[in-house]
């Protein structure tokens, strides 16, 4: 029960929170306005669907070609420097949102990548990923601007994942 809870918790609180925010809703404004609530959030679920199935059919299909262990060498605990780069190279080439991301995060995970480079991944994705400098920063707020914050930004990912080799916390990869 407590592997479950553990497993689920982010679920279970996200339900309970859906639930409470439902039947205030239905005191406040009526059964009609939980149904158009649930029909935004049908819409929403098929608006999302298919980047999240593409991002797990990539995951899927990059565990398959990898060998377990093969990606220790460029992103394992004794990669150093190197593995935290090609992680923070591969994190800002990464293209979509969370949905894409995140699935490939737990395929570098079973396949050798350690703790420092999935961080050093994530944060090179977050603040650093090429798509969203040519669809928001450059158009938006201009070239210059995207340039200084580009290289402001460059090097934290590979600190973050530095630091996180040296933290003295346990982490497994999920199974």
């Amino acid at each position: 029960m407590t592997a479950f809870l553990r497993r689920h918790a982010s679920l279970l609180v996200i339900a309970a929170i859906s639930v409470a925010a439902g039947v205030a809703l239905w005191r406040r404004d009526g059964g009609d306005a939980v149904g158009r609530a649930l029909y935004h959030a049908w819409e929403l679920f098929l608006f999302i669907m298919p980047s999240l199935l593409a991002g797990l059919l990539l995951a899927a299909a990059l565990r398959q070609l990898m060998s377990p262990g093969a990606l220790g060498r460029w992103m394992g605990a004794d990669s150093g420097w190197m593995g935290l780069l090609v992680a923070t190279i591969a994190g800002s080439l990464t293209p979509g949102g969370p949905m894409a991301a995140f699935p490939l995060v737990l395929v570098l995970a079973g396949a050798g990548a350690d703790r420092g480079a999935l961080v050093a991944y994530i944060m090179s994705w977050t603040l650093n990923g090429f798509q969203r400098v040519l669809v928001y920063e450059l158009p938006l707020l201009g070239p210059n601007f995207a340039i200084m914050r580009v290289l402001i930004t460059l090097p934290m990912p590979l600190l973050a994942g530095w630091v996180a080799r040296r933290l003295p916390i346990a982490w497994e990869p999920p199974k």
